[in-house]
Parts: C-alpha cells; sequence; structure tokens
C-alpha cells in the first residue's frame, strides 16, 4: 500500500513542533532513500530553524568519507552496508559533522534487484541519535521501489520522534 503524502507531511509537521520544543537541529544520512527525508523535511517552510543538513551516502566509500564509517564493515566477512552497525554509526556521523543534535540514517535494499536470502528487497536498517545515543531497528518493507523509500522516510520520521 502507497504511503501518502499528507501522512509523511503530517509526520514532518509533527516533528518539527518535537524538535523546536526540545531546541535540537537534525541531520539526516541517507542511502536508500537518496535524500528523500531531507527532501520532506525541507518541504516544510521554515525548516532552516530546525533543519542543518542532509548526507547522502549511497556508495560504501561515501559513508566512509562524508560519516566516518569503519570500512571494516563493507569486507567481504563485514555486516554489510544494509546492517545495524552501519546505520549506528551513519547516526552518529551525521550528528558529529554537522550542526544537528539529532540523526537519522537509513540503508537498505529498495529493489528491484540487490536483494539476497538474508536481506530481502525490503530489508531496512533505520538508525536514531539523540543525546549522543545512536539506536537502530531493522523493517521489513513491502512492495516496489518507490513504496519502500516512502515506508523508509515515514519509518524515520517517526522513529526520530518517539524517540524525543
Amino acid at each position: 500500500m502507497p504511503i501518502s503524502d499528507s501522512l509523511v507531511d503530517a509526520a514532518t509537521h509533527s516533528l518539527a513542533t518535537a524538535l523546536i520544543r526540545r531546541g535540537f537541529i537534525a541531520a539526516t544520512a541517507e542511502s536508500c532513500t537518496g535524500g528523500g527525508i531531507a527532501a520532506a523535511l525541507t518541504a516544510l517552510p521554515g525548516s532552516s530553524q530546525w533543519f542543518d543538513s542532509g548526507f547522502v551516502t549511497y556508495s560504501n566509500g561515501a559513508k566512509q568519507r562524508m560519516l566516518g564509517v569503519n570500512p571494516e564493515h563493507f569486507r567481504e566477512t563485514g555486516p554489510g552496508a544494509v546492517s545495524e552497525e552501519v546505520v549506528l554509526e551513519m547516526s552518529l556521523g551525521a550528528v558529529a559533522r554537522s550542526a544537528a543534535d539529532v540523526s537519522m540514517a537509513v540503508s537498505g535494499v529498495a529493489g528491484p534487484t540487490g536483494g539476497s536470502a538474508e536481506k530481502p528487497v525490503g530489508t531496512v536498517w533505520i538508525g536514531w541519535c539523540v543525546d549522543g545515543v545512536a539506536s537502530a531497528e531493522r523493517f521489513l518493507f513491502e512492495g516496489d521501489r518507490q513504496a519502500i523509500r516512502d515506508a523508509t522516510i515515514l519509518a524515520a520520521l517517526d522513529g526520530l520522534l518517539a524517540r524525543l
């Protein structure tokens, strides 16, 4: 089922209100959403009050260079880009490399190819950093590429709001 723009808009408004109330600034670190979370946030007028920056780190090299993700994670014996370890480091790196207090980080398999038995299409890890503490959750979304990306955006927004 497609995620409606109104759900994303409502989540963005709620998150903006919570960030303003706490005096927090947010950043994003995105892979499979390709900047979609930052786009949702900046679609709201006045977002410069509570949004600092978005890192689109689609490649493993970009995750390492821009966010400081450990290169060992991408070796054959490592957990890989779609993992708890990577999104935790992405969320911490987004805060460390910006003027933000909190962050959302996503890495997943949006499809239609690229899935495996261990990480089928729709597997997404989302990480959040609040008060210097990173947490992460694994999701398995259904649908086509856009549906998976939309569901990831909404889950990232809702997850940060829940942690505030």
